[in-house]
Parts: structure tokens; C-alpha cells; sequence
């Protein structure tokens, strides 16, 4: 069987994005893995239930690891503690992980729940720093590759390689 990716929906031109906007950067790179039917379209914020557009958050007090452990929140730019809906994002995204057989992931960098390499730094002053968001380390922790947008030719290469060395 062919390795299954989950995919950030806004990588893939869906405009849901805190602001209702997308990054389609990524459709010509996956464009072969797509018509292969691997990759699974999934914006956990969405399927929590926060609208589009929604006011920026960012994890505030430290990074994803932080969040599931009790110890940092995720705020809205307005001091809206958002937490708990992230939270559900991040689960429901680890769920359709598991359900549809994703071994990896390819999430947008800088969101909260997404972001894989960075995130905004909790203070909503623009600046990143390395981290996590929430889905990306819950995935991680259930042995699912994240990448991001900026990694797809490292995803690429280590789904081939998978698939090569694991087929009968």
C-alpha cells in the first residue's frame, strides 16, 4: 500500500486560513502524489468549528508541546483564551490521520496548530521562532513525519524511499 499524506487544506488552495486566505504554493510539487490519490485534505481548525475568517492566535507562554501539557495557552490577538477549540482541531486532525493511514504529514508553517518548524512567537508582533504548533506535535507523538511547505522535497524523497524499501 502507498504511503498516505495528511495535508494542511491551505496548501492545497482552500482559502480557510485565519484571514480566508490560502498558500497554494505547494499544488505543483504534489500534484503527482495527488493523482495518485495519497494525500488526505484536512484544516483542523476548521473541522473544530472556528469560523473563516477568524482573528489571529498564536500559542502564547511557549510552543505545542507546551499547550499539551497544561503549561502555555493559544490566545486570540484580543486576549480570547482559544485553546480548547485548538485543542480539538489538533485530536481530530490526529483522527483522520489514523483513520486513512497517513504515515506523514506536510502542515503550514507559522500556524498554532500547523506550524512544524516555526510559529509566531505569542506576542502578535510578527516575529517567528522555532517551534511546533499543537497538531504537528500530536502527530509527532503518534509517529506521524511532519514536514513543511518548505521540506516537500525531503517528504517527497523519504515517501519514495519508504514505499521502495516496504513493498513486497
Amino acid at each position: 500500500m502507498k504511503s498516505k499524506i495528511l495535508v494542511s487544506a491551505c496548501l492545497m488552495g482552500f482559502r480557510v486560513r485565519y484571514d480566508g486566505s490560502d498558500k497554494p504554493a505547494v499544488l505543483d510539487a504534489l500534484e503527482q502524489l495527488r493523482q495518485e490519490n495519497r494525500l488526505v485534505i484536512c484544516c483542523p481548525e476548521q473541522a473544530a468549528g472556528l469560523p473563516t475568517p477568524r482573528l489571529p492566535a498564536e500559542i502564547c507562554g511557549g510552543e505545542g508541546e507546551d499547550v499539551l501539557s497544561g503549561n502555555a495557552v493559544i490566545l486570540e490577538n484580543h486576549g480570547k483564551d482559544v485553546t480548547r477549540e485548538y485543542l480539538k482541531g489538533a485530536r481530530l486532525a490526529l483522527q483522520v490521520a489514523q483513520q486513512t493511514g497517513c504515515r506523514y504529514a506536510l502542515l503550514a508553517d507559522g500556524s498554532p496548530t500547523c506550524g512544524s518548524q516555526k510559529i509566531y512567537c505569542g506576542d502578535f508582533s510578527g516575529h517567528q521562532i522555532n517551534g511546533s504548533g499543537i497538531a504537528a506535535t500530536l502527530l509527532r507523538r503518534h509517529g506521524i513525519e511532519v514536514f513543511s511547505e518548505q521540506q516537500i522535497p525531503q517528504l517527497v524523497a523519504r515517501v519514495v524511499a519508504y514505499d521502495t524499501t516496504s513493498t513486497p
